[in-house]
């Protein structure tokens, strides 16, 4: 089966679009993305490619998850989602260890956003959070992204507080793909409940890293936006932006 669908993506490969997602998702020495290989396949087809798939083996979602090439693990983890969401308690206890022994080959910011939310935040949101707080204090870039990026299924929810503690925890990270997801994550806190937003801003925002504050408050009004941006002065840090 495996070999079947990393056929149909080769079969959508266009060099132009690839040359384009190398740089966008900086694939160049040193930077986030260093190394991974892209067929140029874009999201619509690959979807349609997984929508084909049905049920897919486990043992076959890790041969696509451990390709270089980033469509193969794009879909790998499109099946995944899906197969998570009609799984049973046990196999969805089985599928949300696979995806944290494998965090290594989710390693660009695209593949943790389409399946953090879904997996970790979907096993841990009836249990404890302490995974999370592991995650959130990795030396790994995507596990940290994975921490927060989780927290998107409990703020679906109106539970807010997790996206609270995690953010705290990152406060002081350097890289700016964290800035983005923690403000992110705190803008849809914001979308929700702006009170609740306004409040942990209050006490956090001169601590916090500007990227991640202009993503939390791009929903307020210009006027606001300017008080919260003039209350926080400029700090330089390591950014790798996407």
């Amino acid at each position: 089966m495996s070999r079947a669908i990393r056929a149909r993506i080769r079969a959508a490969a266009d060099p132009a679009s690839a040359a384009i997602l190398q740089g966008f998702f900086k694939t160049g020495p040193g930077q986030y993305g260093e190394g991974d290989v892209f067929l140029g396949v874009r999201v619509p087809a690959l979807r349609a490619i997984c929508r084909d798939c049905g049920d897919v083996a486990l043992t076959q979602i890790r041969s696509l998850l451990r390709s270089r090439v980033h469509e193969d693990r794009s879909v790998a983890l499109m099946l995944l989602v899906e197969s998570f969401a009609k799984a049973d308690a046990p196999g969805r206890k089985r599928i949300y260890g696979f995806y944290l022994a494998n965090t290594a080959y989710i390693n660009n910011w695209d593949l943790v956003d389409q399946s953090a939310a879904q997996i970790v935040g979907g096993f841990l949101a009836d249990r404890s959070r302490t995974p999370l707080r592991r995650l959130a204090r990795s030396r790994s870039l995507w596990e940290r992204r994975i921490a927060i990026v989780a927290t998107f299924y409990f703020i679906r929810a109106g539970d807010f507080g997790e996206t609270f503690r995690i953010a705290d925890l990152l406060l002081d990270d350097d890289h700016d793909l964290i800035h983005k997801a923690t403000g992110w994550m705190l803008r849809e806190v914001g979308k929700r409940d702006a009170a609740a937003l306004r409040g942990y801003l209050r006490t956090r925002a001169s601590r916090m890293p500007r990227t991640a504050l202009r993503y939390a408050i791009e929903r307020f009004t210009p006027a606001e936006r300017r008080r919260w941006l003039l209350a926080k002065p400029i700090k330089r840090r390591t950014e790798d932006k996407k």
